[in-house]
């Protein structure tokens, strides 16, 4: 609940005047509602009153049925505003949300991102803000606003009716619906974290399933891919049910409250009528109240029915906020064609984690070759890393151009340095497309060029030119095809420093030797580090950097 909080304050904070006008219009929505319905019911009663003892020819009925009219039409008014304002302002509220979302998520240590799922974590976020566009909606608004009416009307017929009507309204309607959603939402707790993780499991198995079918079938796995999705279908199915049958629970509860707390004000009443105290007309303003305040405490079924899955979303959605507003270092890197340096440089996984491997201290000036070698897992693609400013040394330094490369500003960093993943990353489109995500001005002359240095240029033209599509991933290319596509788009960049991580991997050695011998003509002047593992990307090496 402590994070659902913070989120709440900060959608409201961000649309301050748009919801202070909504809750504003929501509290004139019911105390409308409520006024009408209980002029109404003093109306009627009142006329029926003078009629009966003679008095109906003077009684005044014109300024009561024009308030009447005023009501109604100003409800409704109102309503349409109250709906308009809210519902604008949680759009507003919900995209600036997403904004600091993603920019939390662009400022997050590397190592939370090396965890992330992308399609898992596409859809958590979806859903995770699709689940908080009730959060002032359907939760704050209309509950702030009905307690306030609650007390509201509590008074008014405490001073126009009796005490006793009033405090059996304000128990009734105050905390009744209160102590009901409190324990309502606590045993909707976990069939609605059901619900949340069955959904959430049914959009990954099917993304899933359209992604790598080709392969599922291949491997003859298709029918336990589905048999995997009937099951995400049933564990969500089960969780539903469960919520559906507390909200309707809750329901009953609360309409047995409301018309008990009628049934109660309705007999004090008639009492106080009988005894003199009050009369009929007077009664009938205590009922027709108590009656009217259902529409204050309707919204607490709705929210029961979604408060789960709103604090899930915000225990989620609020650890990613906190790298939101992070401000770079103001160091930026200078002009000149400084040198990459370690310095008794160290990293851990975890800071209680013993080290990757034993200090390093090396240079890498222009226009030289570093091979990184190294058993597996020793820590060579973490230093690529710290290189490229995306992880931090534990111990050490690591400096580029006489700045500690992790303070300096991505947009700085990123002009001069480029890396190659052991991953590659390729998306659904052109060849060109492809290649102008690193140079978006890059002519077709470039782009050739730049194939050409990663001996791609005749595989390319086979497929039919740089208008070739390519399918999700980069399909339609082989995995060493894919490979040299990736260089060929750092060699785009025109890097100052050019990090590889085992680029010549699915490469055969003589292709290899002659794709290495590309990049440096492509790049002569360019600073190479090179996380190595096969002979040829050592043997290319200026100097080699035993990790250990």
């Amino acid at each position: 609940m402590k994070n659902l909080l913070k989120l709440a304050l900060l959608l409201l904070n961000g649309e301050k005047k748009a919801f202070a006008q909504g809750m504003a219009l929501s509290l004139t929505v019911l105390i409308m509602g409520i006024t009408l319905l209980s002029l109404s019911g003093w109306f009627i009663t009142a006329a029926a009153a003078a009629g009966l003892i003679g008095l109906g020819t003077v009684f005044n009925v014109f300024g009561p049925s024009a308030m009447v009219r005023f009501l109604a039409l100003g409800r409704t008014v109102a309503r349409y505003g109250e709906r308009l304002t809210t519902h604008d302002a949680t759009l507003r509220a919900l995209s600036n949300l997403r904004i600091r979302l993603l920019n939390g998520v662009l400022h997050a240590p590397y190592r939370h991102l090396e965890r992330l799922r992308a399609s898992v974590f596409l859809n958590r976020v979806t859903a995770d803000i699709d689940a908080l566009d009730g959060l002032a909606l359907r939760l704050l608004i209309p509950g702030i606003a009905g307690l306030a009416v609650i007390a509201f009307t509590a008074i008014a017929v405490g001073l126009l009716v009796d005490p006793a009507i009033a405090l059996v309204i304000l128990i009734g309607y105050g905390f009744g619906p209160t102590f009901v959603f409190l324990v309502g939402q606590s045993l909707a707790q976990r069939p609605s974290r059901r619900n949340e993780a069955g959904m959430q499991a049914l959009r990954s198995r099917v993304i899933d399933l359209i992604t790598v079918r080709e392969e599922l079938v291949a491997f003859g796995r298709i029918r336990h891919a589905q048999e995997s999705i009937g099951m995400a279908i049933s564990y969500q199915s089960l969780g539903q049910n469960a919520v559906e049958r507390i909200e309707r629970q809750t329901g009953f509860c609360l309409e047995v409250m409301g018309w008990s707390v009628v049934a109660v004000s309705l007999a004090i009443g008639a009492s106080l009528t009988q005894s003199g105290s009050i009369s009929a007309a007077q009664a009938a303003i205590g009922v027709f109240a108590a009656l009217a305040l259902s529409e204050a405490v309707a919204p607490v079924r709705r929210a029961l029915a979604e408060i789960g899955q709103m604090r899930s979303a915000a225990k989620r959605v609020m650890p990613l906020l906190e790298n939101a507003d992070v401000v770079p270092s103001e160091e930026m890197v200078d002009g000149t064609d400084g040198p990459l340096i370690a310095e008794a440089l160290v990293a851990t996984r975890e800071p209680s984690a013993p080290p990757l491997f034993a200090p390093l201290s090396f240079r890498v000036g222009s226009g030289e070759t570093v091979a990184l070698t190294g058993r597996s897992g020793s820590g060579k693609s973490t230093i690529l890393l710290m290189a490229a400013g995306q992880i931090a040394p534990s111990v050490g330094k690591l400096s580029y151009r006489g700045s500690a490369s992790h303070l300096v500003p991505n947009a700085a960093l990123t002009r001069s340095v480029a890396m190659v993943p052991q991953r590659h990353a390729l998306v659904a489109g052109t060849i060109a497309e492809n290649l102008r995500l690193a140079a978006p001005a890059a002519s077709d002359a470039d782009l050739w060029a730049a194939l050409d240095a990663a001996q791609l240029a005749g595989v390319v033209r086979s497929k039919g030119g740089l208008d070739s599509r390519l399918g999700f991933r980069g399909l339609g290319l082989s995995g060493g095809e894919a490979r040299r596509l990736v260089l060929a788009r750092a060699i785009l960049r025109k890097p100052a420093l050019l990090l590889l991580d085992e680029p010549t991997e699915g490469l055969d050695p003589p292709l290899a030797k002659t794709v290495l011998e590309g990049l440096r003509r492509a790049l002569p002047n360019a600073a190479f580090l090179i996380a190595a593992h096969r002979p040829e990307e050592v043997a290319f090496a200026d100097k080699i950097v035993r990790v250990t």
